[in-house]
């Protein structure tokens, strides 16, 4: 009997290779090459396709163009993150790590569309329909009429969804699903990009809209071949810490909505609730101002949230540490680099921690302003004042660079009762507004002005 073939594909890019390499060769990730069974060859391409007729061509103008229809899933924070609501077709793929809360998230929006009066199926390939059952119960969904089927092949599923044609799908999870087409196992590279493939196409046949569960690796990042995130409409991160009670889901990517939009939830006994004010949630509760701590309007998609930045300088032996929980650490380099050169405050022979409060992390820009402030606070050892909020860019030359929508920011500080505000001045509202009331703004153009008005506030 002649030996099997075997070939070596990578975890990341779906490329392969007839022999195991430490380094992949087709994008240079290590470790990431796995063995599996070679397929066996395809048949021969029809000689005569090349003579087959072309389909019609129209024109963007001749299309008629229209908003697609959504279903809200009954869950605000959920809506939001997905743009609005479930859309007819879309594939959305939600990831995050073990026990977090896709599948009582999923679940639950389940239950509220078909109380809605929607049709809905829950596959699930991880658990048994008893525990997705007794899940239920816990969670308080009594007389659920949720349609669940314990399957993970993939031509069962298929035809479950072409008999009952139901309005939303959940697969949980993904990496569960195997085709009998294929000969490697489940949760390998070439099961799950083919079972997504057919899965989504099903999804556009049908008008079924299809909610797709991914592991993630140890890095954050969604297990499997990167080319599973292009399938699909609609990519979402579950992020959190597992001694917090709050949640973020997060969109990475969406045909149908803004992307970086953030869903704030709060684990409870009764499962997950949308968190309506969730600026709360990362401002500390001090009895009076402490040094080191600066409140930051960061925006995450179309919300502005209020996040504490906070600053420990400490003094550092002959190799000072830079350390940064929430914010990028290259970055903090840089700050404490400006802050140097161009408003003489030194660091270098300093321990620097900066931390951004709850759990949340910011990619923008416009924290560097409250980030060098709290870090000269916790230098001199003297608190900003109470009420006070900063953002914007700060630049290597030392200016300070407008955010993007500053004037939206300042009203959400207005509303929640901040007072002083430092912003950069075309930030600054150029009349006066109601929204604005009780806010003291200072505009400013350079950091040395921001650190003198902050040592003159204080």
């Amino acid at each position: 009997m002649a030996k099997e073939k075997t070939i070596y594909t990578c975890n990341d890019c779906g490329g392969t290779t007839p022999r195991w390499l430490g380094k992949c060769p087709h994008c240079g990730a290590w470790n990431t090459l796995i063995e599996s069974l070679a397929e066996s060859a395809a048949p021969a391409k029809n000689r005569y396709a090349a003579l087959a007729k072309s389909s019609p061509v129209t024109t963007l103008a001749e299309i008629e163009a229209r908003d697609v229809a959504r279903q809200p899933t009954g869950l605000n924070e959920l809506d939001r993150v997905l743009g609005g609501g479930v859309v007819e077709g879309g594939v959305v793929l939600i990831g995050g790590d073990p026990g977090i809360g896709k599948s009582t998230l999923l679940l639950q929006a389940l239950d509220a569309l078909q109380r809605a009066g929607q049709s809905t199926l829950y596959v699930t390939g991880e658990e048994s329909g008893a525990q997705v059952a007794l899940r239920s119960r816990r969670l308080g969904l009594d007389g659920s009429q949720v349609q669940v089927l314990a399957e993970i092949q993939l031509e069962k599923i298929l035809a479950t969804l072409e008999a009952t044609r139901p309005a939303i799908a959940v697969i949980d999870s993904i990496q569960t699903v195997y085709s009998d087409q294929l000969s490697s196992a489940p949760g390998s590279v070439a099961q799950v990009r083919e079972c997504a493939a057919h899965l989504t196409r099903a999804a556009k046949a049908s008008g079924t809209a299809v909610v797709l569960v991914g592991h993630v690796t140890k890095e954050g990042a969604l297990a499997g071949p990167r080319v599973l995130e292009h399938m699909v409409d609609t990519v979402l991160y579950f992020e959190g810490d597992t001694h917090s009670s709050f949640r973020l889901v997060r969109a990475i990517k969406n045909r149908f909505g803004a992307v970086n939009e953030i869903g704030v939830f709060a684990m409870t006994e009764r499962g997950l609730k949308g968190v309506s004010n969730p600026s709360a949630i990362f401002l500390s509760q001090h009895a009076e101002p402490v040094p080191g701590s600066c409140v930051l309007v960061t925006l995450e998609g179309t919300r502005p949230l209020l996040v504490e930045i906070q600053a420990l300088v400490d003094s550092g032996g002959p190799s000072p540490r830079r350390l940064s929980v929430g914010l990028e650490r290259d970055r903090l380099a840089m700050l404490l680099a400006v802050l140097h050169r161009h408003a003489g405050v030194a660091c270098m022979d300093q321990d620097v921690f900066v931390n951004a409060v709850g759990g949340v992390r910011i990619s923008e820009p416009a924290a560097d302003l409250a980030a060098m402030l709290a870090i000269t606070s916790s230098l001199r050892g003297k608190p900003l004042p109470r009420g006070f909020i900063a953002f914007g860019e700060v630049g290597l030359a030392g200016e300070v660079r407008p955010a993007p929508r500053g004037q939206e920011r300042l009203k959400e500080a207005a509303k929640l009762g901040f007072s002083v505000a430092v912003v950069p001045k075309a930030n600054a509202p150029k009349k006066q507004d109601k929204a604005f009331e009780g806010l003291e703004i200072h505009a400013v153009e350079r950091i040395e002005e921001a650190m003198e008005l902050a040592r003159s506030l204080g």
